[in-house]
């Protein structure tokens, strides 16, 4: 198994750190598939907008949603992410297969066995490595789900690069 989780400690910097490594594989040629995430900060400066962008080059989808001032829930929008789990699905699928899957986060969706996590592990199960963001929350669940199998990746683009380069030469 060929996973690999980041962790970074500034807010939106593993975000902006997997964005550029999917940037940086296309610009390789290295197929890959999965999500990214850009954050928009709003008005308030305390929360912001969460969109995805479904590799390689597929459609962006707001992921957030409000709930209005004073809300304390979470703000992700389970359908929003489920639409763009249908769309990731489709592209492990398509012909010529990706090389990598990259997944904007491991978080309490997939904690709780929903959101990405099934695609992390079809996409492990037909041997393609995944790597992803894990957030100090989330760590004991995507340790428990990973069965203690995954590496933790440094948090720089040349590291991932050397990662996911050395991952997709390797037979899984």
């Amino acid at each position: 198994m060929q996973l690999a989780y980041v962790m970074t400690a500034e807010r939106g910097a593993t975000d902006r750190l997997l964005t550029a490594l999917a940037a940086r594989l296309a610009g390789a040629g290295i197929r890959a598939a999965g999500i990214v995430q850009t954050n928009t900060e709003c008005y308030d400066n305390k929360l912001c907008d969460m969109d995805v962008r479904v590799l390689p080059e597929g459609e962006t989808i707001r992921i957030s949603q409000s709930l209005g001032e004073g809300a304390r829930g979470c703000r992700l929008n389970p359908e929003a992410l489920e639409r763009a789990v249908g769309l990731v699905n489709a592209a492990l699928a398509a012909e010529p297969a990706p090389q990598v899957l990259i997944v904007n986060k491991f978080g309490k969706h997939e904690a709780d066995g929903r959101g990405m996590r099934p695609i992390i592990g079809e996409a492990l199960a037909m041997g393609i490595p995944v790597i992803t963001g894990v957030n100090r929350m989330n760590v004991g669940a995507f340790d428990g789900f990973a069965e203690g199998l995954a590496q933790e990746a440094q948090p720089d683009l040349d590291a991932l690069m050397d990662w996911v380069k050395a991952a997709i030469s390797e037979p899984a």
